[in-house]
């Protein structure tokens, strides 16, 4: 994604683009290292406390966290929240806290502007590393294994969509399910048997070496968002696309967000092929060119598919709604008659009575029903209900040399639910 200093919109970019605008020649920004490092923005430096209560049979039963943020010397990142702390209150993670409370000051500091994030948008990953090892604090402190003290205190599957006690929606989740396919990849149980025979070795002096086993689980708040919660100095959060299907039955298709290599136009393409069954091959995907692309928010924080790519589907299912009036003009039946196969619209019962997409195309400037507007293209505004809750298991398993702090990872196992994989071939 958009992650780090990419997010950012720093002066020496600014300068560089208005001199080439007034002097009409190309213009090249170079700083080194240091002066990169000093004048662009950070993130991280963020001191945290967190009180969990539970019961002691390991039930959770409160949280309570403060976070003294470094801002250093100025906000340099316009935090996609009407809250500077970001998205902070997703610290509660994948847990079923009753009651929750956090705070957060935020302390200017001379040093580079703060803000931004790295590896995760926008204070999620710190306040996952907050609530994670909080949790394995509090079960090494009742006795417990760490892996039982979370799954006894997960949101539960029947409790979705779950309300958190900090006021985020989850939509959906299986905690439980990826939890336990990551212990039986890693065989988990068998690997604290080992570490337990390590141990004893160790105390009887027959090694000196340890073995280290971590477990961690998460739950993101990404795929901002909705206007209700989500803007940037004011401006809502929500996406745009528009589609344009020619009488050829190509199309081309115009995206407010920037693919910054994730191969977003593969996605976008595959998206509209798989709505309104136009080949990808021809489909142009148009990106990048703000005098001409729609209203779009920019590529970061996990937003593109969620909310990008929902744009795209919606101006996608509103030309195939026309294309589906307008096939069963030239079927001459009623369109509650028609049912999309592929590529093409097929009367029920009778699918040799059929319209292919190219056909449709053709007649939508050509051969409308009367009264409809010729031509077939659409624009959606895809303002989110709600953000997106992806989840996962880690654990990492490692080797340790007490006396020369030499350390080896045997094995890192990482699982992540990420949703509906559109190609997996790009996640991959």
């Amino acid at each position: 994604g958009g992650f780090g200093n990419k997010v950012g919109a720093y002066p020496g970019y600014i300068c560089a683009a208005v001199a080439s605008i007034v002097t009409g020649q190309p213009v090249k920004w170079v700083e080194d290292r240091m002066e990169n490092l000093s004048t662009t923005a950070f993130a991280r430096d963020y001191h945290m406390t967190t009180e969990i209560a539970a019961t002691k049979e390991g039930r959770v039963t409160g949280l309570r966290v403060h976070i003294l943020a470094d801002h250093g010397a100025f906000d340099a990142c316009a935090d996609p929240s009407k809250w500077p702390a970001g998205f902070s209150n997703i610290v509660t993670g994948s847990y079923d806290f009753p009651v929750a409370h956090l705070s957060v000051d935020g302390v200017y500091t001379n040093k580079a502007p703060g803000g931004v994030a790295y590896r995760c948008s926008f204070r999620v990953t710190e306040v996952a590393y907050a609530i994670e090892r909080a949790m394995d604090i509090m079960a090494q402190k009742l006795g417990m294994d760490p892996v039982d003290f979370r799954i006894k205190n997960f949101i539960r599957r029947e409790q979705f969509p779950y309300q958190s006690a900090l006021g985020w929606e989850y939509d959906s989740g299986d905690y439980h399910a990826a939890m336990e396919k990551a212990l039986a990849a890693t065989d988990y149980r068998r690997l604290r048997e080992e570490q337990k025979a390590r141990q004893e070795a160790f105390r009887r002096g027959e090694t000196r070496e340890l073995m280290g086993i971590g477990v961690s689980f998460f739950t993101e708040i990404v795929g901002a968002g909705p206007s209700k919660n989500c803007d940037i100095l004011g401006i809502a959060m929500f996406d745009s696309a528009e589609i344009r299907i020619h009488p050829t039955g190509r199309a081309i298709a115009r995206m407010g967000s920037k693919s910054q290599g994730q191969g977003h136009e593969t996605t976008w393409a595959q998206i509209i092929a798989t709505e309104i069954g136009i080949p990808a091959d021809d489909i142009v995907i148009e990106e990048g060119n703000t005098d001409t692309a729609p209203y779009g928010l920019g590529t970061y924080g996990s937003r593109s598919t969620p909310v990008a790519g929902a744009a795209i589907a919606m101006a996608a299912r509103k030309n195939k709604a026309k294309a589906q009036m307008i096939a069963a003009y030239m079927l001459e039946v009623h369109e509650d008659d028609l049912e999309f196969d592929v590529d093409r619209f097929r009367v029920k019962g009778n699918p040799e009575a059929h319209k292919t997409m190219g056909q449709i195309a053709w007649a939508a400037y050509n051969r409308v029903p009367p009264g409809m507007e010729p031509g077939l293209e659409a624009v959606s505004y895809y303002d989110p209900p709600n953000m997106t809750y992806p989840f996962g298991a880690y654990v990492c398993v490692m080797d340790i040399d007490v006396d020369t702090g030499t350390h080896k990872v045997r094995r890192f196992y990482a699982l992540d639910d990420c949703g509906t994989r559109i190609n997996p071939m790009i996640i991959e």
